[in-house]
């Protein structure tokens, strides 16, 4: 017998579930496995899937060297090379430049010293290596002479300077970009007039010294050395005033004496037994340079008179010159 439902109402029905169509059909890729290696006797291309020997050191490009209009180009460029170094050693000695930025710590350490406090150094002579016969011979690097010029201390007292004069201006709110570059040119601008004003002098005094255009550009840097003790003392000791008071004036004459003290006190060597004068690197010497040696093995020595010009002319350079140099670097 059959129950049934007295009063109870029908089971509710539930709607029937719709799965969702997807909108866009989607490939699978169909995995193949690779084709069977084929020899190198069935097909003359040989098998795709081995790595290609390379040709040549450049791959598949190592013919362009075997071509003529290649190895042409190769001659030109390398004649265009060649003479290209030979007109910069026109000029520019590079062995001899490299003798200048030959320095240790303990040089530019004591050499910075001697810029500064030169009143009581001694000696000032410079120093010559010994040859196997027992002469004199080459004057040593900078390294192992103190009394020699280098061009390390000038060129990063160059830099120092720019960034100094720089950072002093922001310092003050006056920063600006364009002081780099303002100031890069005015330090160029004074070591370029002081280079061809020595040139000029040289050439009226008919001083003529194979190696005197590095030893001018040398001695011409140290006096940045200075400028900067001179900003330095006068930013710290004027409160942010720059070099104006009787500290920054008494600061720059100090610095001043001592750099021509520094550029007078240079010696004029004796050189007998030294024969290769082009190599005596000292600003002295260079404007008051010696003849070559007679037959006796004594040194000539020029004209009372000559010898009187080019001592005043190393007296302008060393003192008034360098004054209004020196002042106008450090006018900021």
């Amino acid at each position: 017998m059959q129950r049934s439902n007295y009063g109870n109402p029908p089971p509710a029905t539930s709607p029937p579930l719709h799965h969702p169509v997807p909108q866009h059909v989607s490939t699978v890729p169909q995995l193949r496995s690779p084709p069977p290696p084929i020899s190198q006797q069935q097909s003359g291309y040989g098998n795709p899937y081995q790595p290609q020997a390379p040709q040549g050191a450049f791959g598949a490009y190592g013919g362009i060297i075997n071509d003529p209009t290649a190895q042409m180009g190769f001659q030109v460029g390398q004649t265009a090379l060649k003479h290209g170094t030979e007109y910069f050693n026109r000029y520019i000695n590079v062995s001899a430049l490299k003798h200048y930025f030959n320095v240790t710590n303990g040089y530019v350490v004591n050499k910075l010293f001697l810029v500064l406090f030169p009143w009581r150094h001694k000696p000032w002579s410079r120093k010559q290596s010994i040859g196997p016969s027992g002469q004199e011979g080459w004057y040593l690097p900078p390294r192992d002479d103190l009394n020699s010029p280098d061009m390390y201390i000038p060129l990063m007292a160059i830099v120092t300077y720019i960034l100094l004069s720089t950072t002093l201006a922001g310092l003050r709110g006056a920063f600006q970009p364009e002081l780099l570059g303002s100031n890069f040119g005015w330090a160029f601008f004074i070591v370029v007039i002081e280079i061809l004003g020595l040139k000029l002098g040289c050439y009226l005094l008919s001083i003529s010294n194979e190696s005197q255009l590095l030893d001018l550009v040398a001695y011409s840097g140290y006096k940045f050395v200075g400028v900067i003790a001179t900003l330095i003392t006068s930013e710290f000791v004027n409160g942010g005033k720059g070099t104006g008071g009787w500290i920054g004036w008494t600061v720059f004459t100090y610095t001043f004496l001592a750099n021509a003290l520094f550029l007078v006190k240079t010696p004029l060597e004796s050189t007998q037994g030294y024969t290769n004068n082009s190599q005596l690197r000292s600003l002295k010497y260079v404007l008051l340079p010696e003849n070559t040696t007679d037959e006796r093995g004594t040194m000539q020595t020029v004209a009372r008179s000559q010898k009187s010009r080019r001592t005043q002319f190393l007296f302008l350079y060393s003192y008034p010159v360098q004054l209004v140099f020196m002042w106008a670097l450090t006018r900021l």
